[in-house]
């Protein structure tokens, strides 16, 4: 008997990216079906530009990353599902491993995907930015998505690496790029918190420098040159803030 086609829907994940979506289902057209998974927050014309551009529709609640990402699995039948961000683009070639991949009855249920980030408009090959692989191929029922904000996928089965990128479109300008750390250092130093993590009162300033390091040389931001260095330097600094944050939190 002929074994049938394998259905793989791509998911999208999103709130407010009418500046994104077109292009970002535009990248998709070797999916069988597209999904924008609306955040219901989401206040501009993503939900009428998804539809305008033959994806469907579905409005859900937004807790956190994971539950947001879990619930989308539960909503969407189908045996392959492949997560795609608004401000990212997945071109023909990981298009076509993908699936290469899933027709071919791989053992692996959950697959890496390697990164190409656009970062104030360059990409950015150092500092933690390349290979940045993200799980974002799941096969529907063995996987599941934890934490709540830099949500990772967790598998019961064997995991793979992809070797084509997606195209990431990250951080846009300096004041992006600040509004984005300032949410995820207040959210990082709670985390922590909860965790019980109790800073001393230098650990600011030693996890900068030893965050600008391990950024700058053993990342090798370094090859980016002038940009690489920016960028250590912004990222160091943004990890003196959250263990600042963290501080504070255990003298309320």
């Amino acid at each position: 008997m002929e074994r049938q086609p394998v259905n793989v829907t791509a998911i999208l994940p999103v709130r407010d990216e009418e500046a994104h979506i077109v292009d970002c289902l535009a990248s998709l057209s070797w999916a069988d079906r597209c999904v924008a998974f609306i955040d219901t927050r989401s206040s501009d014309r993503t939900e009428e530009l998804a539809r305008q551009h033959g994806a469907e529709v579905i409005l859900h609640p937004f807790e956190n990353f994971a539950q947001f990402h879990n619930d989308a699995m539960e909503r969407v039948e189908t045996e392959w599902i492949f997560f795609v961000d608004g401000d990212e683009r997945a071109t023909p070639e990981l298009g076509q491993e993908v699936r290469e991949i899933v027709q071919g009855q791989r053992e692996q249920v959950l697959w890496w995907v390697p990164r190409h980030n656009y970062i104030f408009g360059r990409l950015t090959l150092g500092a933690g930015w390349y290979p940045d692989y993200q799980p974002r191929l799941l096969k529907r029922g063995h996987a599941r998505w934890e934490r709540p904000v830099h949500e990772v996928a967790v598998a019961d089965g064997p995991e793979g690496y992809l070797q084509h990128p997606l195209i990431h479109y990250n951080y846009d300008d300096l004041p992006d790029f600040i509004a984005r750390q300032e949410r995820y250092t207040t959210i990082d130093a709670g985390i922590l918190f909860r965790e019980r993590v109790r800073p001393r009162f230098y650990t600011p300033y030693s996890q900068a420098v030893r965050h600008f390091w391990w950024r700058f040389v053993t990342l090798k931001g370094l090859r980016d040159g002038l940009h690489g260095l920016r960028l250590s330097l912004l990222m160091a600094y943004y990890e003196a803030v959250k263990y600042r944050k963290l501080r504070g939190l255990y003298k309320v």
